[in-house]
């Protein structure tokens, strides 16, 4: 069942277009609450490398909205079809210039920013939009558990299979199940209001 808005309004049908999906869940907004959407917790400071080879850190996204996920480069279960799910949000994401994509590994040890440049080379993600991040298990394990409280990054590999929408002071603002629905509609649903929220 499709979600039309975040506040739990839904759809008795079932579109496989993503682009009609979100125009029907956008056209839903003005039914939506107004109210703000609700502070779940705060992205601390970190230091990461991205799948070019380059440094990234928590100020690289500074008032920008951002998508988070954990995944790791030769999952077979999960993370392909998370990793669909945000190439299929990538073309949406054109009219807000602000928004990026963030992928953590969950398996640092073996996804090297090579590792990660391959595994976005084929989901095609788009430079400067889409980031996939590596580095101290420490730090993503802390990422992970204590800010996103998702899971852990042990070894195990297990993850949670969960997109995390935060706002441009770095606020957790949402959280959207990827297990069976498709998060998208209200993803930019939700993108939409942190938008108006700058206006």
């Amino acid at each position: 069942m499709a979600s039309c808005c975040s506040t739990g309004l839904a759809c008795n049908f079932e579109l496989k277009s993503p682009l009609i999906l979100v125009v029907l869940a956008c056209s839903f907004t003005t039914g939506c609450s107004t109210r703000p959407l609700p502070v779940y917790g705060s992205v601390p400071d970190f230091h990461l490398i991205s799948q070019t080879g380059a440094p990234f850190d928590r100020q690289s996204l500074d008032g920008k909205i951002w998508v988070a996920d954990f995944i790791f480069t030769h999952c077979m279960s999960s993370c392909p079809r998370m990793s669909s799910r945000m190439t299929r949000l990538q073309p949406l994401l054109s009219e807000y210039p602000d928004v990026r994509l963030i992928s953590f590994s969950v398996d640092p040890q073996r996804d090297s920013p090579q590792a990660l440049a391959d595994y976005a080379k084929r989901y095609r993600a788009q430079a400067g939009l889409w980031y996939f991040l590596t580095g101290d298990q420490k730090t993503l394990d802390a990422l992970d558990r204590r800010s996103f409280m998702l899971g852990n990054v042990d070894g195990s590999l297990e993850h949670s299979t969960r997109f995390v929408l935060v706002d441009r002071k770095g606020k957790i603002r949402g959280y959207y199940g990827a297990a069976e629905d498709d998060p998208t509609p209200g993803l930019i649903v939700d993108i939409r209001r942190l938008e108006r929220e700058h206006s």
